[in-house]
């Protein structure tokens, strides 16, 4: 039965702003999540439980806990959720997980933003960082000066169908897209991604040094994890796509 489960005390949060960390291309939405939630000390707040996760058990060295692989983080302090995965989610779950994750955005009268690399070989200069919404979360985009997408795409995985999801409902979704490496985690872009569109829209201060400082470090700690990524069937990660490349 597709549940979330909170754990300790109950939070008091108004309209709060949910971070997406579901792993996909360049890891770029895993690895600015995960540093939201080291940085701002997020404390573990639900299991998430939805048909089709991976029934499996994430373990951290140095300690005994074991959690499942999707969780919720809070911060009361930021008025922020966060979305943390340590597993990918494969094409026939990504309807179920969708649905099942935003019947509790609506209920917590959350603004979901949803997070994904699109790929591209770059030689010089930062990633480019592009805005799409749902609802009437457009005008969010357009206060904080993220840009339009410069051509037709689309957004699959997990992420996808969340956004799918929120187009559906008609709630308020915003999609946060950043150019990154194809084939290896890119934090560069996910550093680029939080001090762009992911700080400002959220009101977050965001200390982005010590990820950039520790980029080789991080890229090797999640490259095995992106080879099972790899793995999966392209339309089963998470990524923006030229319209074109999907037709």
């Amino acid at each position: 039965m597709a549940r979330i489960n909170t754990q300790g005390a109950p939070v008091d949060l108004e309209n709060p702003t949910l971070i997406e960390g579901f792993p996909g291309v360049g890891l770029v939405g895993k690895i600015a999540t995960d540093h939201l939630v080291d940085q701002l000390e997020m404390r573990y707040y639900a299991s998430v439980h939805c048909e089709g996760l991976p029934r499996i058990g994430v373990y951290r060295g140095g300690d005994r806990t074991v959690r499942p692989p999707v969780r919720l983080y809070v911060s009361e302090e930021h008025n922020l959720l966060a979305l943390q995965s340590d597993a990918p989610i494969g094409a026939q779950a990504a309807g179920s997980v969708a649905n099942c994750v935003t019947n509790w955005i609506v209920d917590q009268d959350a603004t979901p933003l949803y997070l994904s690399g699109l790929p591209a070989e770059r030689e010089d200069g930062d990633p480019s960082v592009y805005g799409v919404a749902t609802g009437n979360a457009g005008s969010l985009l357009e206060d904080h000066a993220v840009d339009k997408p410069p051509e037709d795409g689309v957004i699959t995985g997990p992420t996808g169908a969340l956004i799918n999801r929120g187009a559906q409902l008609g709630y308020d979704t915003l999609g946060l897209v950043v150019e990154c490496n194809p084939q290896f985690p890119d934090p560069e872009a996910a550093g680029i991604l939080l001090e762009e569109a992911i700080a400002p829209i959220s009101g977050l201060e965001i200390d982005v040094d010590e990820l950039l400082e520790r980029a080789e470090e991080i890229r090797a700690k999640r490259e095995q994890f992106a080879q099972q990524m790899q793995a999966l069937a392209q339309d089963e990660s998470s990524q923006a796509q030229p319209l074109r490349m999907y037709q």
